[in-house]
């Protein structure tokens, strides 16, 4: 897929959690195509201490609105940089990047969607595309608090939505993993972004359960497209980047359970 570098004007940007910040971008002309489950490098202005772009997975993109979102923790300098950008201030950006999650082409198939933290954003636009084709999602969102789980709203419109959270504020308490959901029903894909631990536990359930399953990778990316090899992961195909190859996986080409 063609990557652009694209100056990005923010038409919205909300402060979601005292730690997070939806920004949303937009363009004088039309976006380019971009898949769930890709990812965007995100240049850094006027931070002394950051010199290289921060790579943000596609939260949602509004095509009404030519709008693509951004969900940014902010955990550094850089972070915090991007979300404090104004209304019409410029982020310029380097997009679509790396693979994307793909979609079962059955209709009734019945597809779990499980997010942890910051990983729950990609899961929004996989599941807003995943109804446009036809298929109803579930969605299994985790976090610390109930504070912590955001976006709520808007994973409703295509799918229902299970939570854990850890101290037991909303949802069910304790992790993804853990969560009566996964004794109850039965799916035919699952798909996660998140912490690493709590992917490897979502693949080893998957596996047991002998369901298809795809893993979007947070291995740290500061190039985007290969060059650097910051993001290698080493797989049943050998050392692989991340970003040029992932961020998506099916988890048959990982060494989880082999």
């Amino acid at each position: 897929m063609k990557k652009f570098i694209l100056d990005l004007t923010v038409s919205e940007n909300l402060r979601v959690h005292t730690n997070y910040a939806l920004l949303k971008l937009t363009s004088a002309e039309t976006l380019p195509e971009m898949l769930p489950g890709q990812f965007a490098e995100l240049r850094v202005d006027g931070s002394p201490t950051t010199y290289l772009r921060r790579p943000i997975s596609i939260n949602y993109v509004d095509r009404t609105r030519n709008e693509v979102w951004f969900l940014i923790q902010t955990i550094g300098d850089g972070t915090h940089q991007l979300a404090a950008t104004p209304v019409g201030g410029i982020i310029n950006a380097v997009l679509p990047l790396g693979s994307g999650f793909s979609i079962p082409e059955n209709k009734a198939a019945k597809a779990l969607l499980i997010g942890g933290g910051v990983g729950t954003a990609p899961m929004l636009y996989l599941g807003e595309q995943m109804a446009k084709n036809g298929i109803t999602p579930t969605f299994l969102l985790g976090a610390r608090t109930g504070d912590d789980l955001l976006e709520l709203e808007e994973f409703a419109k295509y799918g229902q939505i299970y939570t854990t959270t850890e101290d037991g504020s909303h949802g069910e308490k304790g992790y993804v993993t853990q969560h009566s959901l996964l004794e109850n029903q039965k799916f035919d894909f699952i798909y996660t972004c998140g912490p690493k631990p709590m992917m490897m536990a979502v693949a080893k359930y998957a596996h047991s359960q002998g369901v298809e399953c795809e893993v979007s990778l947070e291995n740290t990316m500061a190039c985007g497209i290969g060059a650097c090899l910051c993001c290698v992961e080493e797989t049943k195909e050998g050392n692989l980047c991340v970003c040029k190859e992932g961020p998506v996986f099916n988890i048959k080409r990982l060494l989880w359970h082999s």
